[in-house]
């Protein structure tokens, strides 16, 4: 089977079809945003009513997952988008409306409010985690495990994208295999649990501030599909080490004490999984992002990588990830560890 081109397809007369068969058929419609995938997403307008149209495209993307996590979420208190209507054969869900104010867009416009939305999204998460405890047997049944396997497929986006452009493709190869036994080992001396719905995404950029509400119900999500079960740790590393904005030291250390004591976490215990989850996720980022430049023609995100790079190279300090770090210190020069020119004639050891 041929791979799928990289080249969005043209549906605005798709969407027009969708809106019109749900009884919305002249709304007018406008450009919201698209991410790294294939989804994108525009405001509809149709009279007095106002929601958000999800176009995404099958066969690149499916939109039941997304419609799954959203009930999961509400289940455990999450503030999510209701989906006022569907057609999954044909990738389109229209979604309750819940504004433009982005964390990112609230922050840019007044920086002193960090400390406040990132406590509330902090708080959502505690309640996350509470409520996955209760919803347990629901959760657990319902989500795929956020296991090892996962973990190392993930962690080898780094040896499989981004080490060929500092190395070339046969001693990335090489290097691939010693890259993997020393994240085995990591991850196989610090069982990370699976306890917890994961959101997997969350950080400034899909986390919506809601004017008027107070604490966890301050915070909406977006861009959950991709939900796991697993550690809580990881969804605090996206909050806090976003690749895309920094956070400020005294923000980091107030969350991370406010989810310790909000959850009943001992401290030294969460510290370790928090460490070694933050790196692996770190190292993912930096493959995809060289993936989304060298293979999908989009090098605005190696732009983003001198702050992952740092919060890697906070993460990789800790004690028991010094194999992890002994390796980038031989194998990947100072240079490397930020933005730099790309060969996109280099490709990558995996899809």
């Amino acid at each position: 089977m041929s791979a799928l081109p990289n080249i969005p397809p043209d549906r605005s007369d798709a969407m027009d079809a969708f809106l019109a068969h749900i009884g919305w058929e002249g709304a007018t419609r406008s450009v919201l945003a698209g991410d790294a995938s294939f989804r994108r997403y525009e405001r509809v307008q149709f009279g007095e009513r106002i929601a958000v149209l999800m176009d995404a495209p099958p066969p690149w993307e499916d939109v039941r997952p997304f419609m799954a996590v959203t009930a999961l979420l509400a289940t455990c208190g999450a503030r999510v988008p209701a989906v006022i209507a569907s057609d999954e054969a044909k990738g389109f869900l229209l979604l309750e409306d819940l504004g433009d104010a982005s964390f990112s867009r609230v922050l840019r416009a007044d920086p002193a409010r960090e400390p406040e939305l990132y406590a509330a999204a902090t708080d959502a998460l505690v309640r996350i985690v509470k409520k996955s405890k209760a919803h347990a047997p629901i959760l657990e049944t319902a989500l795929a495990p956020y296991d090892d396997t996962i973990y190392l497929r993930e962690a080898a986006l780094m040896a499989d994208w981004f080490l060929p452009q500092v190395h070339g493709m046969a001693r990335a190869k090489y290097l691939r295999e010693e890259y993997l036994s020393l994240w085995r080992d990591c991850l196989g001396a610090v069982p990370l649990q699976r306890a917890c719905l994961v959101h997997r995404d969350y950080h400034a950029d899909n986390l919506l501030w809601l004017e008027g509400a107070t604490g966890a119900d301050s915070v909406a999500m977006i861009d959950y599909q991709d939900a796991l079960w697993g550690d809580a740790a990881y969804d605090l590393a996206s909050l806090l080490e976003d690749a895309r904005r920094d956070v400020a030291p005294a923000t980091v250390g107030m969350c991370i004490e406010r989810f310790v004591g909000g959850t009943g976490e001992a401290v030294r215990d969460f510290s370790l999984r928090y460490a070694i989850i933050a790196a692996q996720r770190n190292a993912k980022i930096i493959g995809i992002f060289t993936r989304l430049c060298v293979r999908d023609g989009k090098a605005h995100y190696l732009d983003f990588l001198p702050r992952v790079w740092a919060n890697f190279s906070n993460d990789i300090a800790h004690p028991a990830l010094a194999p992890i770090r002994a390796f980038i210190d031989r194998e990947v020069p100072l240079s490397w560890r930020g933005s730099f020119a790309a060969d996109t004639s280099i490709g990558g050891l995996s899809s």
